[in-house]
């Protein structure tokens, strides 16, 4: 009998019919996307935790590397990879909340990655050159005698670290003069070399500075405790309010993904994060471990929508 009549006979019968065992998760290697060039503290944070959740999903976890248009390159590839798990996006805080307030980035939707851990928050570091200011009220002094010719590095007017400045300067009633660049390494060199005052970095790019003996690390702009890598040195929100600005990293999968592929990537990232080693690794690049479930990421990401969409438009339109 051919196949197809021996499986309604048995239908006819009433005997159950036995399909095919559902495939195990994950079946193949994990692709966790990075949208920024290797080096960088995206990239150090992802292959921090790649490493980690590899042995703990029973298969490897591969960093790539898609950098580009402002993220939108590498958030692009993975709303557009199989929704199947097998494909993760290492997110920042431009990818999943400064694009979606600027829909003219976008190649990509908001609503075509579904959250599956928050890893870190991460403050921005306010680096002077050295010998111009040790601290927050040495910054605030020199910035007000130089009235409003200091200048500071930034990755563009709506960058998160220009949102950092920004909040900085509007909490110390100061003026700087902005410089735009494309990334952080230039603005570390140009710093050490004597052409820029201040810049504004993420905690791997301030601590470098603070490291060469070039610059200072005046304050953070993080919320709550200080960096355990620089206990000495103050949050601003420690000398007035309003001036808590914070990226951060997670994980992100193709929309429509399984939940039950969601909930093993989660458990999975969760236990790497238990790791003291790997804590600590994330700790000394400047960053706040975070965890949580995928609904805690998603809450995240909406109050930091909320939290930066009137200052992003105004400085959109300046």
């Amino acid at each position: 009998m051919r196949r197809r009549e021996v499986l309604g006979a048995a239908a006819a019968l009433g005997v159950p019919r036995i399909g095919r065992a559902a495939e195990p998760f994950p079946s193949r290697a994990v692709t966790m996307v990075v949208p920024f060039p290797p080096g960088g503290a995206t990239d150090v944070a992802a292959r921090t935790l790649a490493e980690r959740m590899g042995p703990i999903l029973g298969q490897p976890v591969v960093v790539d590397n898609k950098p580009g248009a402002q993220t939108a390159i590498g958030a692009d590839a993975v709303a557009r990879a199989q929704p199947d798990g097998h494909t993760l996006l290492m997110a920042s805080g431009t990818t999943m909340t400064l694009n979606p307030l600027l829909p003219e980035r976008l190649s990509y939707r908001a609503e075509d990655l579904t959250p599956v851990m928050l890893v870190t928050t991460l403050p921005f570091g306010i680096v002077v050159r050295k010998g111009l200011a040790e601290d927050i009220p040495g910054l605030a002094a020199l910035a007000r005698s130089r009235n409003g010719a200091l200048n500071y590095g930034s990755n563009g007017p709506t960058s998160f670290n220009n949102l950092a400045a920004v909040v900085v300067m509007e909490g110390l009633g100061i003026r700087m003069q902005e410089v735009s660049y494309r990334g952080d390494a230039q603005q570390l060199t140009d710093l050490m070399s004597g052409t820029l005052d201040v810049i504004s970095v993420g905690g791997s790019s301030a601590l470098a500075a603070l490291r060469s003996g070039r610059g200072t690390i005046v304050g953070w702009t993080g919320e709550g405790q200080r960096l355990a890598v620089t206990p000495d040195v103050p949050n601003f929100e420690e000398v007035g309010p309003n001036m808590v600005c914070q990226t951060h990293f997670g994980l992100l999968a193709p929309a429509r993904t399984p939940p039950a592929a969601i909930a093993r990537l989660n458990a999975a990232a969760a236990r790497a994060l238990e790791a003291p080693d790997l804590r600590q690794r994330l700790l000394s690049e400047g960053q706040y471990v975070a965890g949580g479930t995928p609904e805690d990421y998603a809450a995240h990401l909406r109050r930091d929508a909320a939290r930066w969409r009137d200052l992003v438009a105004r400085l959109a339109r300046s």
